[in-house]
């Protein structure tokens, strides 16, 4: 069902159900609980993005198949599949190979960033980030969207 609305003499198409002001969908996946809470709080408060998250990266891989995020935000070292593997995969599904991944980890040893890249990573930034650096970055790549 779609709805019109009439705002200042312009005519806005809105399907039912569909925010005004659509938010953005982050994708936020680290192994680590108190991680995933603080990036989600920070991220949801200061942004209003909507933070969904994920535990491990094959977690990671059916959320972003069933939500479609606009952007991963992905801690590298986790059990199972780690993020290096899930940046591969999203880069080889056409479906998902544009969304934006950032890394996030405390490895930053020259031959862990290159690998970093290598994975098909937008950006791969030092745990802890700084919030102001974090948003910005975030806020770079979803105004591209």
């Amino acid at each position: 069902m779609v709805c019109v609305l009439l705002l200042n003499s312009k005519r806005c198409l809105l399907k039912l159900g569909e925010s005004l002001f659509s938010s953005k969908k982050i994708l936020l996946v680290d192994d680590s609980a108190t991680s995933r809470l603080m990036h989600r709080i920070l991220i949801s408060q200061k942004t209003g993005y909507e933070v969904i998250c994920a535990k491990d990266g094959a977690e990671a891989l059916r959320v972003v198949a069933s939500e479609g995020p606009d952007l991963v935000l992905m801690d590298v070292m986790m059990p199972g599949i780690d993020g290096l593997e899930v940046c591969r995969r999203i880069r080889q599904d056409k479906r998902t190979r544009g969304v934006p991944v950032i890394l996030l980890t405390f490895r930053i040893d020259p031959d862990s960033i290159k690998l970093g890249f290598e994975s098909g990573c937008n950006e791969y930034l030092k745990k802890p980030v700084e919030e102001s650096h974090l948003l910005q970055v975030l806020s770079r790549y979803l105004a591209r969207n």
